[in-house]
């Protein structure tokens, strides 16, 4: 996929993932060690009223399938006989909200919305695309949402 190519307003779905108890408790043992992460008395307790995913779990999981999606449609460039560079590094992201918690057997969906994109002076040759993502649970309640920002290569850099 090159830069010319990306269309402002597209949708996209990345993938979905169901949080096991399990799983939530490793990551957090791992990366995120709060109560409410490991320890299933304690979650009762807290604010969140149960064992949940860390946001950090969340975020990890949406980067994966984001990658993931990113990765097939090279491949599908590379099929269809279509430029297809890899995408450059990221320079960041904005607006990372944590909306509602993840709770074991929760299957979020992660779809991302190309919100903007534009040429860059400070790297010839590429653009940056910014993709505002949402994770929704089962119920179609929204619990995560970021806007990442990628660079892109243009066709003249292919």
């Amino acid at each position: 996929m090159i830069y010319e190519e990306i269309v402002v307003g597209s949708t996209h779905e990345l993938g979905a993932h169901t949080f096991t108890r399990d799983e939530i408790k490793r990551f957090a043992t791992l990366y995120d060690p709060q109560r409410f992460h490991v320890d299933e008395e304690a979650a009762e307790a807290s604010l969140l009223g149960g064992l949940c995913a860390s946001g950090w779990h969340t975020a990890a999981v949406m980067m994966s399938l984001f990658s993931r999606h990113f990765a097939r449609e090279i491949e599908r460039a590379a099929a269809s006989g279509r430029p297809s560079p890899p995408l450059g590094p990221s320079p960041g992201f904005d607006d990372l909200r944590w909306l509602k918690p993840v709770y074991p057997d929760d299957t979020i969906t992660f779809t991302g919305r190309i919100a903007a994109k534009r040429e860059t002076g400070s790297r010839p040759g590429w653009g940056i695309v910014s993709i505002e993502t949402l994770g929704t649970n089962q119920a179609g309640e929204p619990v995560f949402t970021h806007t990442g920002h990628v660079f892109v290569a243009k066709a003249k850099t292919v």
